[in-house]
């Protein structure tokens, strides 16, 4: 599963720190500085015929982005920067040992953000241990793509030009919805949004090309990751519950009862990979540990998007009157937002 959070304005605007600054300088400087332009890299014979086949497909997608989602492309993704690492970015969360409420940074102009990022690895680590010793539960994961929210041209990644053509819409109709719509301090209504823009802009442009064997196949993907979420929004409900008697609980004992939780997850999770004839996908997620802040990371993506994507049917599917009640929607008190997208996600 491929997440993918808001990572540059927290990078550059809430340095508490002077080399927290300047790492989030050199490293967004590093990209701006490499930038190719797409069009010179198709036209170059040198250029490798896969990754040429990609930037084209690119340009179809920013194309589709602008003409039939409305999104605000502008510049974005028509220049291609190659990182020579895997990850663009780190990204850590924590929470408290027993709570599932996560640790935030303040950040000015965007208010309190669930997460922290880096463009070391190791700089994300030392922070995540650092955080470790406090007693936070954290996650350390690497991210593929993220969105200056139009402060800056956003380029074409080698570390996800390669993903298939769903995936790559995917990633680029989901970052391009952060630039249309963007509710500071509010991380789960963010990439909510995103996330549900990102899913209808693939069922639009797989419709568009009659690509129904690959829209099958993304509808299949669509229903084991609804799945997993549901999967995991119930074990969240349990340890909630869990928790709202760590005050009596001695903390071993409490610690003990977290675990049987977690263990009852890799179980349950057994069950549903029979049912799927077996299939993998969510594998690597379960190989590592497990704990409050990663799985907040799947509330931040999907918690709401039911709501969002029922925000769009009570619109007749109008992209851009959905689009105006989620504006309408991020200006109210976060509390109030909420509260609708859970009851709009309730009604049939």
């Amino acid at each position: 599963m491929c997440l993918y959070p808001l990572l540059f304005v927290l990078l550059i605007s809430g340095c508490n720190t002077l080399s927290y600054y300047t790492q989030a300088v050199r490293g967004q400087y590093q990209i701006l500085a490499h930038r190719q332009s797409i069009e010179k890299l198709i036209a170059n014979p040198k250029t490798p015929p896969k990754l040429k086949q990609q930037l084209q497909l690119v340009q179809q997608l920013r194309a589709f982005a602008k003409t039939e989602l409305k999104l605000p492309v502008g510049d974005s993704y028509n220049k291609y920067v190659d990182v020579h690492r895997k990850y663009v970015v780190w990204d850590v969360q924590a929470a408290p040992e027993f709570s599932l409420q996560p640790k935030t940074w303040r950040y000015p102009f965007v208010g309190p953000l669930a997460y922290r990022g880096y463009f070391s690895e190791k700089s994300a680590h030392e922070c995540g241990d650092q955080l470790t010793k406090k007693g936070f539960d954290v996650y350390v994961d690497g991210v593929e793509a993220y969105s200056t929210l139009g402060w800056f041209k956003d380029p074409l990644l080698n570390t996800f030009i390669d993903e298939s053509e769903t995936e790559l819409a995917d990633v680029l109709f989901h970052e391009l919805a952060h630039k249309r719509l963007f509710a500071p301090g509010d991380t789960d209504f963010n990439e909510a949004f995103a996330t549900a823009v990102g899913e209808e802009g693939v069922h639009r442009w797989l419709s568009s090309k009659c690509e129904t064997s690959l829209l099958e196949m993304y509808d299949q993907a669509l229903a084991r990751q609804d799945q997993f979420v549901h999967l995991i929004m119930a074990t969240r409900e349990r340890l909630n519950n869990l928790y709202q008697n760590a005050a009596t609980v001695p903390p071993n004992e409490m610690r003990r009862q977290k675990q049987d939780v977690f263990n009852d997850l890799r179980r349950q999770y057994g069950e549903l990979k029979v049912s799927w004839g077996g299939y993998s996908g969510y594998d690597d997620w379960f190989a590592h540990d497990l704990n409050n802040a990663k799985l907040n990371t799947v509330a931040n993506y999907y918690d709401y998007v039911p709501g969002f994507q029922r925000l769009l049917q009570s619109n007749g599917g109008n992209l851009e009157k959905f689009y105006a009640a989620a504006e309408r929607m991020a200006k109210e008190p976060e509390s109030n937002r909420h509260e609708e997208l859970r009851a709009l996600a309730k009604q049939k």
